[in-house]
């Protein structure tokens, strides 16, 4: 009996495990459109509403999900409350959220470049610099779902078959 509940627990955390891996790259593309949705939105704030960044910011923080959300809180945070450069706020408020997001490094990077050249140009270059961005976050998030598509149910498999073949090798 101990055997069977014991067979159970490892199948059940193995299957589980399996899963968190596949959640974890189906997350990478959906934060990804999410992102690109709130530089769009940035774009529109800076371009349209000539809306000061601090308040760009929080109101593209209402309107995307977390982990999102809580970059661009605490970006604007940073600008309002200490007195530290754009670039600054930008990086560290990366740093803050990075490891509760889906993101790879190439995405830590392009978005590091971004922040470097935000709020230092006229609204046109700027315009282009987003522009930028969004190019590079597009052919992540396509590298992200070619990678999800390709691996997602591996790793399903993978977590469930590891914890058959553990329970054979254990009885």
């Amino acid at each position: 009996m101990i055997k069977i509940i014991g067979a159970i627990f490892i199948l059940i955390s193995t299957s589980w495990a399996g899963f968190e891996a596949s959640k974890h790259l189906s997350e990478r593309p959906k934060q990804l459109r999410w992102l690109k949705t709130a530089l769009q939105s940035l774009e529109a704030e800076i371009m349209y509403g000539h809306t000061p960044l601090h308040e760009a910011a929080r109101k593209i923080a209402k309107q995307m999900p977390r982990p999102l959300s809580w970059f661009f809180e605490a970006f604007a945070g940073r600008l309002t409350g200490s007195d530290t450069t754009v670039r600054d706020a930008w990086e560290e408020s990366m740093k803050e959220i990075w490891k509760q997001t889906a993101f790879k490094q190439s995405e830590f990077e392009i978005l590091k470049q971004f922040g470097e050249t935000l709020g230092r140009h006229d609204i046109t270059t700027q315009q282009k610099q987003i522009i930028l961005a969004l190019n590079h976050l597009e052919r992540e998030e396509q590298e992200a779902r070619e990678r999800q598509n390709r691996y997602e149910k591996m790793a399903k498999s993978l977590g469930f078959m590891s914890g058959l073949l553990l329970i054979i090798l254990l009885l």
